[in-house]
């Protein structure tokens, strides 16, 4: 294990937590900056838990702490009201503050390596041609979930919600956000598969009695004993 990997990702995990703190000071909204920041709440424990059984990548760490970092930006302000969104907005001559479809764009472009790495590791899809589809299948199911929760925010807090849906009048919202987490997993797998794969650990050797690392059943490929 080289130093850079065995430090970097308690680094990262130190700059999350502290943006995160800070983050929860004063925020513009308290139940915004809540809904925007659960999923690094959750993620942090949900990562350490399984660290030693399943250490990640130092590409996913990094890509993980810049998501994070996003979502925290985007709970501290709330995604309509971002300073670096706004200047965006001013440099490009924009309708609208941009800064939640960077959010939706990176909420394809990360999951496709965490979903790849799970897959790559945990299934048999190591070398499948299935594999980049159904990695890309599983951020847009996830982007649509996650439209749906806005939906249900929507629904129970009403107007208090708007913040977390941070719409800005876009009738067509909705359809970006899944449009640009589509566009991100599929620039991510382009982008970045072969620099993942270098990074990933070498399939296990295959065992005696074991077919692409499945058991053989008794009598499979020979005839009776």
């Amino acid at each position: 294990m080289t130093r850079v990997r065995a430090v970097l990702p308690q680094a990262l995990l130190g700059l999350v937590v502290v943006a995160l703190v800070v983050s929860g000071i004063r925020p513009y909204d308290r139940l915004t900056w809540l809904l925007e920041t659960v999923w690094v709440i959750v993620g942090i424990p949900l990562v350490l838990l399984t660290w030693r059984r399943f250490p990640l990548t130092t590409l996913l760490c990094c890509l993980l702490a810049v998501h994070a970092l996003i979502l925290i930006v985007g709970g501290h302000y709330t995604y309509a009201r971002t300073p670096v969104g706004d200047w965006a907005r001013d440099v490009l001559d924009l309708s609208r503050n941009p800064y939640d479809r960077l959010g939706h764009f990176a909420q394809g472009f990360v999951p496709a390596i965490l979903v790849r790495e799970i897959l790559v590791r945990r299934s048999p899809l190591r070398a499948s041609r299935w594999l980049g589809p159904l990695v890309v299948c599983a951020c847009l199911a996830f982007s649509a979930f996650f439209e749906m929760i806005e939906w249900w925010a929507a629904v129970a807090a009403g107007s208090a919600a708007d913040d977390f849906l941070a719409t800005q009048g876009d009738v067509w919202d909705t359809q970006w956000d899944m449009f640009l987490a589509l566009v991100g997993a599929i620039l991510s797998l382009a982008l970045l598969s072969r620099w993942h794969d270098r990074q990933l650990p070498p399939p296990a050797p295959a065992t005696p009695g074991r077919v692409d690392g499945a058991p053989v059943a008794d009598g499979a490929g020979g005839g009776r004993r």
